[in-house]
């Protein structure tokens, strides 16, 4: 089989620009076809899943069986063709499109080893914000393209972001544990505090709401508010055994680091692949039936590029995180501590901001609800986006951005 070429973006653009090296999709995507070619052999056999999986498996073994297993095996092929064909095509078009990210324009306010604190706002604003992002994505997904920026949005609307860029590992940060990041994360308050003359407000992003958090906690002074985005908190109230079986995978971290001892980018999105194995497939088709100037398309590159740009994480920290919050829960039963110092959400003294997607597949509604049912003094935004919709899709700045951005103005305002 073979795939249609894409047509060529812009005059010389081919010759121009190198293609993108392959993503870790195209590997998950072959696994899932040859899988799904010989899956159909165990239908016979019986399985562990419930009833209802069990009575629908039952009669899709009937109909092949009707059918006769040369045309079933046919009919599989002639699809799995055809969704690799379409598959392949997105993927190529992805590799070869025009849009690269500019370089980095914010002014950089203070660094300590590899992190960097970049100022996103104008000098003289009195409503600061940190932005704390996770520890395995890079933050431009909050400033993805010129026009369609958080960042900037938040900054248009009278706050100043002073955004955390944590950078790959280090020297200084391969034996890093969760208490040393947070650690960092108060040079980078002070600093933020000192630059705008005012108490900060903090704001996390996914696993940055954690580390966020901590650091409210711990510097209750500095921090004027708390907005905490798609945070887990309870990582068992959803899918609860597929955590369970994610904290397990952590013994097996030590023989998957690379030589600097960290738990490579590879291994980080191949667990993530696990919550929706066919998402890649999906998405690459559709976009292969984009207009390649369309904006739709144009977001979905920068986004590729962010997913594919993430970086590893230093050994302790892997598996503090997928051990203790994955496996053991630690946050969601009251027992997760950073260094000395319980993170327990019921101590926070400062108004709070629980914004909860409703159809978030990386952080379960039901696990950032736990977190928001222990704040005592929060304002719950319950928004229709995914987890990673609510920075990128078209209407976030209208529906997720503005509201933010009002309620930490109201905030940061008050005398």
């Amino acid at each position: 089989m073979t795939p249609s070429r894409p047509p060529i973006l812009a005059a010389g653009v081919e010759r121009r620009l190198a293609p993108r090296p392959l993503p870790v999709h195209l590997t998950a995507a072959l696994l899932l076809w040859l899988s799904s070619r010989g899956a159909w052999r165990l239908l016979n056999g019986g399985s562990a899943t419930s009833s209802a999986e069990e009575e629908r498996l039952r009669l899709l073994a009937a109909e092949i069986a009707a059918l006769g297993p040369e045309a079933f095996r046919e009919a599989v092929d002639a699809e799995l063709c055809r969704r690799a064909g379409g598959f392949i095509d997105g993927l190529d078009r992805y590799r070869r499109h025009e849009l690269r990210r500019p370089p980095e324009d914010a002014p950089v306010l203070w660094r300590q080893g590899t992190t960097r604190l970049l100022d996103y706002g104008t000098a003289g604003q009195t409503a600061p914000i940190l932005v704390v992002p996770s520890l395995i994505n890079r933050f431009y997904v909050l400033d993805l393209l010129p026009g369609h920026s958080f960042l900037r949005h938040v900054a248009a609307r009278g706050l100043r972001p002073f955004v955390v860029d944590w950078g790959e590992p280090g020297a200084a940060e391969r034996d890093f544990s969760i208490a040393d990041y947070v650690a960092r994360l108060g040079g980078a308050l002070r600093v933020a505090a000192e630059a705008a003359g005012a108490p900060v407000a903090v704001l996390g992003y996914c696993m940055g709401g954690l580390l966020a958090l901590a650091l409210a906690l711990l510097h209750p002074g500095t921090t004027a508010c708390l907005a905490l985005l798609a945070t887990p908190w309870d990582f068992h109230a959803e899918r609860a055994a597929q955590a369970a079986m994610l904290g397990r995978l952590a013994e097996f971290f030590p023989a998957c680091a690379d030589d600097t001892g960290c738990l490579p980018v590879e291994i980080i999105q191949a667990l993530f692949q696990t919550l929706d194995p066919f998402l890649a497939e999906r998405k690459f088709i559709r976009f292969a039936g984009l207009d390649p100037a369309s904006g739709e398309a144009r977001r979905f590159v920068a986004l590729e590029d962010w997913i594919n740009d993430g970086v590893p994480l230093p050994l302790s920290v892997a598996t503090e995180c997928m051990r203790g919050w994955y496996g053991d829960n630690l946050p969601g039963r009251g027992l997760w501590r950073v260094g000395e110092a319980a993170v327990d959400p019921r101590a926070l003294r400062c108004p709070a901001l629980a914004v909860v997607p409703s159809r978030d597949r990386i952080v379960p509604p039901a696990s950032a609800e736990g977190l928001a049912a222990a704040l005592p003094d929060v304002e719950v935004m319950r928004l229709p986006f995914g987890h990673i919709g609510m920075m990128t899709a078209t209407a976030a700045p209208d529906a997720v951005w503005t509201p933010i951005a009002d309620w930490l103005r109201a905030r940061l305002d008050r005398p």
